[in-house]
């Protein structure tokens, strides 16, 4: 069984990796653009024509990938915290809208020449050698962009990619027209140009629809947000999960999720138990990047709002008021559990300052009662040290 490739997460070696495949396709689109539009119009190919140009449009996506992946690809700043990935967003939108344009101005034109199919020309032979060159080439460059997108986890490149293989489709579109003229159908050319402006629309729309849907935050799909679910719900700690929300940024995704501890964990447990979610679903999640983790003491969906309720800062102050009334001895430590609607407290004594088991059960029913008398106070538990 062959080995994966390796994903590629650098930013500049994910740059340079999609401009080298930008420049190829470059390169490849040029040449073809030139050769189709060239001896579409020597071999009197209109379906030839139309292809050049959907050729040409290439050229326009291979200039916009590559300012996209150099600007897409540049760290978070103060500006845009979250990085630079919705550049390639916009580019693919971009390159969607192009091709939408191409394809009406072709279709136009097939469907203005299909209206006097008596005055079009039969291509000749070269048209059919340069049509069937373009799918041998086209298809290659598709293969080769596509590997390129996957290693770097590129939907843009990949979108670019799929373009690629359009111009293949297009061009076996081609083959069919201009062989069909030439056996004495004309018609079939100007058909298989409208033909090549439907693919051209369809693949544009597709472009569009992705990164309209990227733009509007919409969340990932519903098999990779079961896949967050299992790992959250599955790491040691953690007692439910609600609040999930997800969106892509380029070629990373991120998320965002509320867990359900134990109520009275430590802050640092909570911290611990948090950061091993995170850590396991960048691991886990290959698209993955930046998780943001919520603790929650008990579910703040059902339980009783805690908001309104007195702080540290507002409540000690009139804890310490009422254990003096009541001669209560020194409180060491007092930790507030902040749970369904009730401030609940533990509160620890030194074991020194109270003396044999009468006198500790006389202070903890004292501290009770004393603490008992303001309110929002819930559950009064006390430690002797």
């Amino acid at each position: 069984m062959p080995t994966p490739t390796p994903v590629v997460t650098d930013p500049i070696q994910r740059r340079r990796l999609a401009e080298r495949a930008t420049i190829v396709g470059a390169v490849v689109n040029l040449v073809l653009s030139v050769a189709k539009i060239m001896f579409g119009w020597i071999g009197h190919s209109q379906a030839l024509i139309a292809d050049g140009i959907h050729s040409l449009s290439d050229l326009a996506s291979d200039a916009i990938v590559v300012v996209a992946s150099r600007h897409g690809s540049a760290a978070a700043d103060d500006d845009h915290p979250y990085g630079h990935g919705r550049i390639e967003t916009v580019a693919t939108v971009l390159l969607g809208v192009i091709l939408m344009l191409v394809a009406i101005g072709i279709g136009v034109d097939a469907t203005a020449r299909l209206a006097d199919p008596e005055s079009l020309p039969i291509p000749s032979t070269i048209a059919l050698w340069v049509a069937l060159a373009s799918v041998v080439s086209k298809e290659a460059l598709y293969w080769y962009t596509l590997i390129i997108a996957r290693r770097i986890r590129s939907n843009l490149l990949k979108a670019n990619a799929w373009h690629h293989r359009s111009d293949a489709f297009s061009s076996i579109v081609v083959l069919i027209g201009v062989g069909g003229a030439m056996l004495g159908v004309p018609v079939l050319d100007a058909i298989a140009a409208l033909g090549v402006a439907v693919m051209i629309a369809k693949i544009g729309w597709d472009l569009i629809r992705q990164g309209v849907r990227e733009l509007v935050d919409t969340g990932l799909e519903e098999d990779r947000v079961q896949a967050i679910q299992e790992i959250i719900v599955g790491t040691p700690g953690v007692r439910s999960l609600h609040m999930l929300r997800t969106r892509r940024m380029g070629p990373d995704a991120l998320a965002d999720v509320h867990i359900q501890v134990a109520p009275r964990l430590s802050v640092s447990e909570g911290h611990q138990i948090s950061e091993t979610v995170r850590l396991a679903l960048v691991k886990n999640i290959e698209e993955l990047t930046d998780v943001t983790v919520h603790i929650d003491p008990e579910d703040d969906e059902e339980a009783a709002p805690c908001e309104g309720l007195p702080s540290r800062s507002a409540l000690l102050p009139l804890l310490q008021q009422a254990w003096q009334r009541h001669n209560c001895p020194m409180v060491e430590e007092v930790v507030m559990h902040y749970l369904d609607g009730h401030v609940h407290l533990d509160l620890t004594v030194d074991l020194a300052c109270v003396g044999d088991a009468d006198r500790r059960h006389q202070v903890r029913t004292a501290l009770i009662a004393a603490t008992r008398e303001l309110d929002h106070i819930g559950e009064v538990r006390v430690y002797y040290h």
